[in-house]
C-alpha cells in the first residue's frame, strides 16, 4: 500500500502547475489592468493587428527585465531598493525617486482603475437589467471592503492564490470572448505584418502599448515577489522558466484583447477610447451573453490589479529600509487602507478615469530609465555578482531595454503634456 500512487485529477494538476509559477502570474496582476485593456482595445479598433509587433517586442523586453531583477535578488539576497542603496552611487536618491514615482502612480492609478471598473459594472448591469444598473459607489464599497478584509488577514501565499484565480478568470473570459465574438480568428493573421499606420495617433498608441506592457513597477516588484516566495540562488533556472511563462501569458492575453477589438470594431470602422465604449459598440455585434463574458474578464483584470497595487508603497518602504515585510503590521494596514480609500475618488467625485490612468502611466514611465540603467550596472558588478554576472545575451537585452526605456519615457512625457494642454 505504501507504493500505491495517489491519483490526481486533471484540474488539480493544472492548479498545481499554476501554483508552481505563482510569481509569474502575480506579475500579470500588475501588468494587465483596465489601462492596458483600454490601450489594446483602442489599438485593435483603429489599426487592426498592425501594431501587434509592438506588443511582442514589449513582452520580450519584459522577459529580459524580469530575468535581470530576479537574478540580482536570487544571487545577492538583496531586493531592488536595498541593492540601489548599498551598491550604486547616489543609490539612496535614485531609490527614493522610484519609491515616490511609484507611490504617486499607485495612488493615482488605483483611483482610475476603480473608476473604469465600477463604470463598466454600471453599464453592464444597465444592459442586463434594463437600466437598473449598480451604482459605482456601491460596487466600489463592495470591492474595496472585500479586498481590505483579505489584505488585513492575509499573507503572500494567500494573495498569490487569490490573484492566480482572477488571472485564470480573466484569461478564460478573453479567450472565450475571442472565439465567440470573432467567428474566424484565423483571418486576423493577415493583419500581423509589422508597420506603423499613418497619423500621429499611432505613435501615441505605440508608446502606450509599450508603457503599459513593460512598466518599471513590474520589474522592481519582481525582485520583492521572488524574495517573498522564498526563492534563492538555487532557483535561478526555475525563476527563468517562471519569467518566461509570465511574459508569454502577458503576450497571449494582451494579444487576445487587441484581436478581439480588431476582429469586430476595426471592420466596423468604430474606434474606441475606453472599455465602456467597447462594451456599448459590441452589444449589437455580439449580444449580451458574449459581452458578459468579456466584461467579467475586464472586471477580473481590474480587481487583480487593484490588490497588488495596494502593496506597492509598504513593500517598497520595507525594501528600502531593510525591515521585515509584515503585511499585518500597522504600517502595511494603514498604507493599504489609504490606497483603498483613494479608490473612491473617481466613483464619488467623478472625473475622467481614462485620463487618470494615462497620468499614472506617465508617472511610471519617468522612472523606467532609472530602473533599467540601475539593474544594468548592478548585474555587471563582478565583485557583487561573481560567476552570475550578466553575460553577453543578457547585456544585449539590457542595452536594448535601456534604449526602449528612454523612447517610452519621451512619448509618455509628450502624451501627458498634450493631455494637460487640452485641459487648459
Amino acid at each position: 500500500m505504501a507504493d500505491q500512487k495517489i491519483k490526481i485529477s486533471p484540474l488539480k494538476k493544472i492548479w498545481l502547475a499554476l501554483i508552481a509559477i505563482g510569481p509569474g502570474l502575480f506579475m500579470i496582476g500588475y501588468n494587465i489592468g483596465t489601462g492596458s485593456i483600454t490601450t489594446l482595445a483602442s489599438a485593435g479598433s483603429r489599426y487592426g493587428l498592425s501594431l501587434l509587433w509592438v506588443l511582442v517586442f514589449a513582452c520580450i523586453i519584459t522577459f529580459v527585465m524580469l530575468v535581470a531583477y530576479q537574478q540580482f535578488t536570487l544571487v545577492t539576497g538583496e531586493t531592488s531598493m536595498r541593492g540601489y542603496r548599498k551598491y550604486l552611487p547616489y543609490g539612496k536618491f535614485f531609490a527614493l525617486v522610484i519609491i515616490v514615482g511609484m507611490a504617486l502612480g499607485e495612488f493615482v492609478g488605483i483611483a482610475g482603475i476603480m473608476g473604469v471598473v465600477t463604470n463598466l459594472i454600471e453599464e453592464w448591469t444597465n444592459l442586463l437589467f434594463d437600466g437598473n444598473g449598480i451604482s459605482p459607489i456601491i460596487s466600489t464599497a463592495v470591492i474595496v471592503t472585500a479586498a481590505y478584509i483579505l489584505f488585513w488577514n492575509g499573507k503572500y501565499t494567500i494573495f498569490e492564490k487569490f490573484l492566480i484565480t482572477f488571472v485564470i478568470i480573466m484569461g478564460l473570459s478573453f479567450i472565450l470572448s475571442l472565439f465567440i465574438i470573432v467567428p474566424d480568428p484565423s483571418e486576423l493573421v493577415k493583419g500581423m505584418i509589422p508597420g506603423v499606420p499613418e497619423g500621429s495617433g499611432s505613435f501615441l498608441l505605440i508608446a502606450s502599448i509599450a508603457g503599459t506592457t513593460s512598466g518599471a513597477i513590474v520589474f522592481v516588484m519582481r525582485s520583492i515577489v521572488v524574495s517573498e516566495k522564498g526563492w534563492t540562488i538555487h532557483n535561478l533556472k526555475q525563476a527563468r522558466v517562471d519569467a518566461f511563462w509570465s511574459a508569454f501569458f502577458m503576450l497571449i492575453l494582451s494579444g487576445t484583447i487587441m484581436a478581439l477589438a480588431a476582429g469586430t470594431l476595426y471592420k466596423e470602422g468604430t474606434p474606441v477610447e475606453n472599455a465602456i465604449d467597447m462594451v456599448k459598440m459590441l452589444v449589437p455585434v455580439a449580444g449580451r451573453f458574449a459581452i458578459s463574458i468579456f466584461v467579467v474578464g475586464v472586471i477580473a483584470a481590474g480587481i487583480s490589479t487593484i490588490f497588488p497595487i495596494s502593496l506597492i508603497l509598504p513593500w517598497l518602504i520595507s525594501d528600502y529600509t531593510g525591515t521585515k515585510r509584515d503585511i499585518k503590521s500597522p504600517m502595511y494596514r494603514i498604507l493599504g487602507g489609504v490606497a483603498f480609500i483613494l479608490a473612491f475618488v473617481v466613483p464619488v467625485f467623478g472625473g475622467r478615469p481614462v485620463w487618470v490612468l494615462v497620468f499614472a502611466g506617465a508617472l511610471q514611465s519617468v522612472v523606467l530609465p532609472i530602473a533599467t540603467i540601475a539593474i544594468f550596472i548592478l548585474l555587471n558588478n563582478k565583485k557583487l555578482m561573481g560567476e552570475h554576472k550578466a553575460g553577453l545575451w543578457l547585456n544585449i537585452g539590457l542595452i536594448v531595454s535601456i534604449v526602449f526605456a528612454f523612447i517610452t519615457t519621451y512619448f509618455g512625457v509628450v502624451s501627458i503634456a498634450g493631455e494637460i494642454r487640452a485641459l487648459l
